[in-house]
């Protein structure tokens, strides 16, 4: 049954393109271009009710020239009344006989759902008092040939939202009001960091080695090298380069992308800032984490009280809490009281966290982390002090070697950021890459590379430095209570189907 009201559906879809068709021949034999040039637009549709808003009676109130797309058509006797939308809203319009002539309101005729137009026309007030546009003179600037899914259902089936994310604009103004806010938390975060001395800088895309993270990364192959190199899984490494040349404050914010799975909170290309502060460190960073989230709150939502998901969430509030207490709290264990290893395997097996062979006291910890205590952190809250074992780039802590001085921010059980105090010591720094590739032996693929390169500018010498990176898109979909990554993306990764 489902596939017959399918091929109905193609059918009946065929049919009207079909009739759309005919409506642009309609425009070439009256000698009209279906697919016109340049219009000059004086008013949008939020300038018109802006500037006439406050208009009383039917008198026309001034002439306006507008452009954009025709969302409905009612009447079609000699007045029709449609509705005009453009990037700022929508408006009503009043196409009538006596006012365009026989051979204007003809064209009118040949007009569909979906074209769009520009028109020039007085503004005035119906009687029902709804402001409106009269037509004195149109052009038509770009058939529609296809029809736009019918008004009353909208268009909700999300694969076809992602898929064609143009007609999702067309359809579901909320989703423009997504993506406007979208803009002014990336505006936001710049703002903060430029106010800051932060030099905006940009690292290569395409690298030899993949490094600054342990991910899985793209390869492409360059013809002319004929060599392969690797899509940047972080930016790490290289802005820390620019650190040991004497920049001492950068920020990059850009595409980084990561050959893993997708899920609500992943796909395979996103958007990062990462940001280094010489002669700072963690504490210094977390001051900056919250200053960004907060302006983009600001910014975005006019508060850092915002709804998430239905949960009240105050972003200016956040504790630091170590992680290894923060699994104590939840479980009652202490796994850095552990002597061994196995005594730390035997808490894990007690808790039923999962952990795989090659996983020392620290990377258990990690684990029992992720299992127990992380989807729990709905208010804003940074966990520091992760286990050395999985931090090959962060500084140790002066006073527990096991752990490094590192945080995480959490909100709703997601993490946004990610910084420490970073490794410029290059020996211990080569002895964290050696350890990398003996987890990469055991069947970590995601262990970090050697980078001899990056060894040798920290031989140079690098300040003390506090590095970050923040998820702008996991940022973006907090501040527009968008429960999937791939609403705050205007094209995200879709798995591919056949034709």
């Amino acid at each position: 049954m489902a596939k017959n009201f399918q091929q109905q559906q193609t059918t009946d879809e065929n049919e009207l393109i079909k009739i759309r068709r005919e409506k642009l021949q309609g425009f070439v034999d009256k000698g009209i271009e279906p697919f016109g040039a340049r219009f000059e637009v004086t008013h949008h549709a939020a300038d018109v009710r802006e500037e006439f808003g406050e208009i009383e009676g039917e008198t026309d109130a001034g002439e306006v020239s507008i452009a954009g797309r025709l969302m409905a058509i009612r009447g079609h006797g000699k007045a029709s009344f449609a509705t005009l939308a453009d990037k700022s809203g929508s408006i009503q319009i009043y196409f009538k006989l006596d006012v365009l002539g026989e051979e204007k309101y003809s064209e009118f005729k040949l007009l569909d759902i979906g074209d769009i137009i520009g028109l020039r026309g007085q503004v005035f007030k119906t009687k029902r008092g709804e402001l409106t546009v009269r037509v004195e003179d149109f052009n038509l600037l770009a058939k529609s040939l296809r029809p736009l899914p019918e008004k009353f259902h909208g268009l909700k089936d999300v694969e076809i939202r992602y898929r064609q994310r143009y007609l999702d604009l067309i359809m579901n103004p909320e989703v423009r009001e997504t993506f406007l806010k979208r803009n002014k938390v990336i505006k936001a975060i710049r703002k903060f960091l430029d106010e800051r001395d932060f030099l905006e800088v940009e690292t290569p895309v395409l690298s030899t080695i993949a490094g600054g993270a342990a991910a899985k990364p793209f390869i492409t192959h360059h013809n002319a090298l004929d060599a392969d190199l690797y899509l940047r899984i972080a930016t790490e490494l290289n802005l820390k380069r620019l650190i040991v040349g004497g920049l001492e404050r950068v920020y990059e914010m850009g595409r980084v992308f990561r050959n893993e799975g997708m899920d609500v909170r992943h796909n395979p290309e996103f958007t990062s800032v990462e940001i280094y502060q010489a002669y700072g460190d963690y504490r210094d960073l977390i001051d900056v984490t919250k200053g960004i989230v907060c302006a983009a709150a600001e910014e975005a939502c006019g508060s850092t009280k915002i709804i998430y998901q239905g949960v009240e969430i105050d972003l200016s509030k956040a504790p630091c809490l170590s992680m290894n207490d923060a699994v104590k709290n939840k479980t009652g264990k202490d796994f850095l009281s552990c002597q061994t290893v196995d005594e730390a395997r035997a808490m894990a097996d007690e808790l039923g966290v999962a952990y795989e062979k090659r996983f020392g006291v620290g990377g258990i910890l990690n684990a029992a982390f992720e299992a127990k205590v992380e989807d729990d952190l709905i208010q804003p809250i940074f966990i520091t002090h992760h286990p050395t074992e999985i931090s090959p780039l962060a500084k140790k802590n002066f006073d527990d070697p096991r752990v490094t001085d590192r945080f995480e921010f959490f909100v709703y059980g997601r993490e946004l950021a990610n910084g420490f105090t970073e490794l410029n010591d290059p020996i211990d720094q080569r002895a964290r890459f050696e350890e990398q590739l003996k987890q990469r032996e055991a069947g970590d693929e995601e262990a970090h590379v050697m980078d001899e390169d990056f060894l040798r500018a920290l031989e140079f010498g690098m300040p003390p430095t506090g590095g970050l990176g923040i998820g702008v898109d996991r940022l973006v979909m907090l501040l527009t209570d968008s429960p999937s990554i791939r609403d705050v993306l205007f094209f995200p990764t879709m798995k591919i189907i056949g034709e």
